[in-house]
């Protein structure tokens, strides 16, 4: 079973931490992910995100990107971590506060190839990304369902899922 090394989870947090310090926090979101994987191990994402108004194209439609740090908890310590960008076309069906639906295609640079009974064959996995949500508060809610994979880069391609619930808050 691998182990991360404190260096490694150092260097995958280290994108986040950039972000955190970053001048345009004062313009990100941040957000946080709870979930699980398809074989049931638990799941958590924390990140920044941006929205950028594409109301040229269509009043309904902006782009969301993200990124942010995904950690996997694993049997006998196979965990894992990936630094991820997760970019996200939106369409809000009751105006800019209200229900929505995202999809998207990003990437994730994950620091093992393998978690638990699942080899991954490569660090670099695309992620495929819909999010259902709505307003709540200052922030929003959302359901998603992720799916990471290589796309065939490299046999095996054992591409996993992830369903969870997460929450974007405004700073």
């Amino acid at each position: 079973m691998q182990r991360i090394s404190l260096r490694r989870l150092a260097a995958a947090l280290l994108p986040g931490i950039i972000l955190l310090s970053a001048p345009v926090m004062s313009q990100a979101d941040g957000y946080i992910m709870l979930g699980a994987t398809s074989k049931g191990a638990p799941a958590m994402s924390l990140g920044l995100d941006r929205t950028f108004d594409l109301a040229r194209w269509h009043p309904q439609l902006t782009l969301r990107l993200g990124s942010g740090v995904l950690l996997l908890l694993g049997d006998d310590g196979d965990d894992n971590a990936a630094w991820t960008l997760t970019p996200a076309l939106r369409w809000s069906f009751a105006g800019e506060r209200g229900v929505f639906a995202e999809a998207g295609i990003g990437a994730a640079l994950f620091l093992n190839t393998r978690h638990e009974e699942r080899h991954l064959s490569t660090a670099f996995q695309f992620e495929d990304r819909l999010a259902f949500g709505m307003a709540l508060g200052r922030g929003e809610l959302s359901a998603s369902l992720i799916h990471y994979s290589n796309a065939g880069i490299k046999r095996p391609n054992n591409g996993f899922e992830i369903l969870s619930l997460g929450y974007r808050h405004s700073f």
